[in-house]
């Protein structure tokens, strides 16, 4: 099988739950963002994923997303599980310095997608 084709069966078997320009928040720890790409299936380094206590380490057969992400300190990008993503509905806009670069308007806890921003 062509990597591609590995790609395809594998957006096939785990259709995502959340998509890009949806804002959301992380179901254990204190951080939020938008989502600017989705991976189907795990798709970082081993060394990543082992840097996760086990107790808290999730799937890697599940999508995985990349967040323009802030706390209350700071903006940075994560990569989060699906299963450890919830919907934030506060309504409050991402003040990462990316999302203007990357987004729009912010309706309903979605940011529109700006012309030629995605991959």
């Amino acid at each position: 099988m062509k990597p591609q084709d590995a790609e395809t069966k594998a957006m096939d078997n785990h259709h995502a739950k959340f998509r890009i320009g949806q804002v959301v928040k992380h179901r254990l720890f204190p951080f939020r963002g938008v989502i600017f790409d989705v991976d189907p299936v795990f798709n970082n380094t081993e060394e990543w994923w082992l840097s996760i206590p086990e107790h808290l380490r999730p799937r890697k057969d599940q999508p995985f997303y990349h967040l323009l992400a802030e706390n209350d300190q700071t903006e940075y990008e994560a990569y989060v599980s699906e299963q450890n993503l919830l919907v934030d509905d506060s309504g409050e806009p991402v003040r990462h310095p990316q999302v203007k670069n990357m987004f729009g308007e912010l309706k309903d806890g979605y940011y529109t997608i700006l012309p030629g921003s995605t991959h």
